[in-house]
């Protein structure tokens, strides 16, 4: 069972923090908005430890192994030295400003940090803040390539907490929140010992060197990492502690192997191809009262009146006041609707309302998009700004709606994605939308036709989210296009004959016609897909699973899969080595991103509630915006929908959708999780343990050498 009040400890350090010196929200007259750039690089360190060997690569993966060196000047191991540490600094808080005004709160939250080499110790929190607008609360960008070792020394620099210790109760209760470890979403690695084991706990003061030893055969793509403490996870993720992490691809494809569709991208003659990498985040830190009646509790503007005026409940926006730091401390700051009451605004690179810098009309990006946040959607759009509208430092939140609907009127740009959850797929999806569920990444092809500026849009509609809540169209950012030549008449057409012009520079002679041929083919690029296909012989065995929330105790929620939550101490599936299953995914009570953690899937199929299967390119790109296009795209995190939160069972069957996908369990034997990637969720129970054991030659799996 959930219990959601901050345990008292929490409360303590939070009146402490109150009374810390200055204001909590800075008022910054300024002309433009924070520029939002990459991520920082995180430098790798001098090696401290041994080469390890790698592994014999699987055969179902495509590209082309690396046989002799990785790429000119990128050694076999890299060393990064990682810290986590309280940081304290400054977010744009749009929700409260006048126009004219760029307001900041003060907050201090957990990050990610660039290590200094030094053993892990426990920090006291900092006490001296910067200068609002400098401080920027995303993780450092790793870079990373197939065949390589990385070694990522992690130490855990936060303050003791009491609750890391055994106590006993419920450990789907959420707790130890200053514990740790590291997640490599989405890497094809070993999920055992010091490599992508999230079944682990660093402490504070605690120091631990993780080694994921690449395949050779690994996909080039767009992963990400975060921490995964099972009870803190949500409380880490929401404070910012998510970066990229990218597997940088020198395979071009011969007429027997595929290849790295990084290799297609590269630059010829004048054409360049700049990357944008672009980490969404929703940090929703709060401010609590101190004392009184509502100590402990959030402030809000409606549980916070001026003298002589009654409380407004309809208000929830967070409220940080002269004096107050915001944080993360609790886990009532999660749960339906509250991302959106509270007024917080969805970061990039942890920029709020920001400007993305500049770009070359023709000049075609690839924008490696990663949903960093803890459990709301985002819609993306791209719409031309009206010439002439105002900054955005003169927009206020309250404004916002009537400022997209008046100024961002643009069509919607085409944005052709190319990879999903950092896979090359078989064929460009052509979205005005693309949604995000938290997890997921999208690669995107974008190019703007037209010199002036562009809205970056979150246009989410209401039967995407959680609770099928509708947010207001918020505006993300904003990109300034600049080029004196006239509008790109046929933006489709000219990506096109863009990449066709790439391919017969970049690629081989062998299959330079090939590929050429097949971008001009509404972007095929069969010859960067990283996987097989899965076909129906292949097929050993089926898996269920079902997502569900029990609300029948009042006042209380039990999160499940399958009909129970989550213990640790049991492995819920055994799985065998070599095998391949057919899972089919439901949701009993709302709607969850289903993820796994070591391979991917492939989807098969999509059945809507009428039994028709919304996966197909052709299908109605309607209240389903999300699934056409997506059948046989691999993937390692999918929204499994269900329309109606109700436990009658005609209703629930009405609205539910099921969803087939197919995965092989190849390489890696060992103990993992798969759970929902709403984080609150999976911190309080919605989680399963896996293992992938091997075969014991009687149609089973082995326990053991007797």
């Amino acid at each position: 069972m959930t219990t959601l009040p901050a345990p008292r400890y929490l409360a303590a350090r939070l009146m402490l923090l109150g009374t810390l010196a200055g204001a909590c929200a800075a008022p910054v007259l300024a002309d433009e908005p924070q520029q939002v750039g990459n991520p920082p690089l995180l430098r790798a360190a001098p090696p401290l430890l041994a080469h390890a060997g790698h592994a014999k690569p699987r055969l179902n993966l495509l590209a082309k192994p690396l046989t002799t060196e990785l790429a000119p000047g990128v050694p076999r191991e890299v060393y990064f030295d990682l810290a986590i540490r309280y940081v304290n600094g400054w977010i744009r808080n749009p929700s409260v400003e006048k126009p004219g005004e760029v307001k900041y709160d003060k907050v201090q939250l957990r990050s990610y940090v660039q290590g200094d080499g030094s053993k892990a110790k426990p920090l006291d929190p900092p006490t001296t803040w910067g200068t609002p607008g400098q401080t920027v609360y995303v993780a450092p960008q790793i870079e990373a390539y197939p065949g390589q070792t990385v070694r990522i020394t992690l130490n855990n620099d936060l303050p003791r907490d009491p609750s890391c210790l055994p106590q006993g109760g419920s450990a789907n209760t959420p707790h130890c929140f200053n514990g740790t470890n590291l997640h490599s979403h989405g890497l094809w690695v070993n999920p055992a010992g010091n490599s992508d084991n999230v079944l682990l706990s660093i402490n504070p003061g605690v120091g631990f060197q993780y080694e994921y030893n690449i395949p050779p055969t690994h996909p080039a793509g767009t992963f990400w990492y975060h921490t995964h403490q099972h009870g803190s996870t949500a409380l880490q993720v929401s404070s910012g502690m998510a970066g990229a992490l990218i597997v940088r691809g020198t395979r071009p494809p011969t007429p027997n192997e595929n290849g790295d569709l990084d290799t297609l991208l590269k630059p010829y003659g004048n054409t360049t191809f700049p990357e944008r990498v672009m980490v969404f985040q929703q940090i929703q830190y709060a401010c609590r009262f101190a004392s009184g009646p509502l100590a402990g509790q959030i402030k809000t503007y409606g549980n916070d009146p001026l003298p002589g005026e009654k409380p407004n409940p309809k208000d929830q926006r967070y409220k940080c006041d002269d004096g107050d730091v915001g944080a993360i401390t609790a886990y009532d700051q999660f749960g339906p609707g509250t991302w959106e009451s509270s007024g917080r605004y969805t970061s990039i690179n942890g920029v709020v309302l920001g400007t993305l810098g500049k770009a070359k009309v023709g000049t075609i990006e690839r924008w490696r998009m990663i949903h960093g946040g803890v459990r709301d959607t985002i819609s993306l759009q791209i719409r031309r700004r009206t010439p002439g509208a105002p900054l955005l430092t003169a927009l206020s939140a309250a404004a916002t709606d009537e400022y997209v609907n008046r100024y961002c009127t643009g069509p919607a740009l085409d944005l052709p994605l190319v990879a999903a959850d950092g896979l090359t797929m078989a064929k460009a999806l052509y979205k005005k939308t693309a949604v995000f569920q938290p997890g997921y990444r999208w690669d995107a092809l974008v190019s703007f036709p037209q010199a002036g500026d562009y809205c970056v849009i979150n246009n989410t509609e209401v039967t995407a989210t959680i609770d099928r809540a509708a947010p207001s169209a918020r505006l993300l950012g904003i990109v300034q296009a600049e080029g004196d030549g006239p509008a790109i008449a046929n933006p489709k057409q000219y990506v096109l004959q863009k990449l066709a012009e790439a391919a017969k520079v970049n690629m081989p002679a062998d299959v330079r016609q090939t590929v050429a041929n097949d971008v001009l083919n509404n972007l095929t690029l069969t010859k960067f897909v990283p996987h097989q296909t899965i076909t129906d012989d292949e097929v050993t065995g089926t898996q269920t699973l079902a997502f569900n929330i029990d609300t029948s105790v009042p006042g209380s929620a039990f999160f499940q899969v399958d009909g129970r939550p989550y213990d640790g101490s049991r492995i819920d599936r055994v799985l065998q080595l070599g095998a391949v299953d057919e899972w089919t995914l439901t949701s009993h009570f709302v709607s969850h991103p289903f993820h796994i953690h070591v391979n991917p899937f492939q989807v098969v199929k999509i059945i809507d509630p009428n039994g028709n299967d919304v996966s197909l390119e052709n299908a109605v790109d309607g209240k389903d915006a999300q699934y056409p296009g997506l059948k046989g795209v691999w993937k390692d995190t999918l929204w499994i929908k269900d329309l109606y939160p109700s436990e009658e069972a005609p209703t629930r069957k009405q609205g539910m959708y099921t969803i087939v996908v197919r995965t092989r369990y190849e390489r890696y034997i060992g103990d993992f999780v798969l759970h929902c990637h709403i984080l609150d969720h999976e911190d309080q129970g919605m989680m399963q343990n896996i293992r992938i054991a091997l075969p014991d030659g009687l149609g089973g799996t082995s326990q053991g050498h007797h």
